[in-house]
């Protein structure tokens, strides 16, 4: 029998730009934020409503914020909670052997692709997924597809903890196509099981800078 094979959506000509500054707002938030804002402000505003509306409302609350207290809700967020855990082949394989695969291919896609990680970024950190997605539409809207459970997941996650970041996952999902009945399973099974248990062997396959820092947050 034939395994599932994903189908890439087709991308629009405003889906860079989308996924460019939904990437820039999932980054560690950095303690001037005065630019990034309002770029990312601009950026949105040519964007439809439906992905522009969620994150305008959290470019607001960004601003109403400080910087310190917003890392600090970052840290806790996306370091101290694994059901907000922004490492996308988390979801699918947890710590396991088959995680460090997943991550070695997803860092051979971005190499095929001509991208370059810098050292203390992980490949499967959603802004860096979706920085690629910026600049190779076909291939980042496939990649942002196949771990389409594990990004609803995280963002029911971030919803029912009233986290402002939810606001960003609702654009983000916003610019895939609607759920399907076999993909509405996958998230529920998701929800049910959790990820895969942490298992023996892991590390011939993942190299140490694929393992993600349970106390860092991702691309900063």
């Amino acid at each position: 029998m034939k395994g599932k094979t994903t189908r890439t959506p087709r991308t629009k000509p405003w889906h860079p730009l989308a996924w460019q500054t939904q990437s820039l707002l999932l980054a560690y938030p950095d303690d001037r934020p005065g630019p990034r804002l309002d770029l990312a402000r601009r950026a949105a505003a040519a964007l439809p409503c439906e992905i522009s509306d969620p994150l305008l409302r959290f470019i607001l609350h960004t601003e109403r914020t400080s910087a310190d207290v917003l890392a600090a809700a970052y840290v806790e967020t996306f370091d101290h909670r694994k059901r907000c855990c922004p490492y996308l082949t988390y979801y699918a394989h947890g710590d396991t052997r088959r995680r460090g695969v997943a991550l070695l291919r997803l860092k051979q896609t971005y190499t095929a692709a001509g991208w370059r990680l810098v050292d203390d970024e992980l490949p499967d950190h959603l802004a860096v997924v979706l920085e690629f997605a910026a600049t190779d539409p076909a291939a980042g809207a496939r990649l942002l597809t196949e771990h389409r459970a594990g990004l609803e997941l995280m963002r029911l996650a971030l919803a029912d903890d009233g986290s402002p970041w939810a606001d960003v996952l609702v654009s983000v999902s916003a610019t895939l196509p609607p759920l399907t009945g076999d993909d509405r399973k996958a998230v529920m099974r998701l929800a049910a099981q959790g990820p895969p248990e942490e298992q023996v062997g892991l590390d011939p396959y993942a190299q140490t800078q694929f393992l993600p820092d349970p106390v860092v947050g991702g691309p900063r």
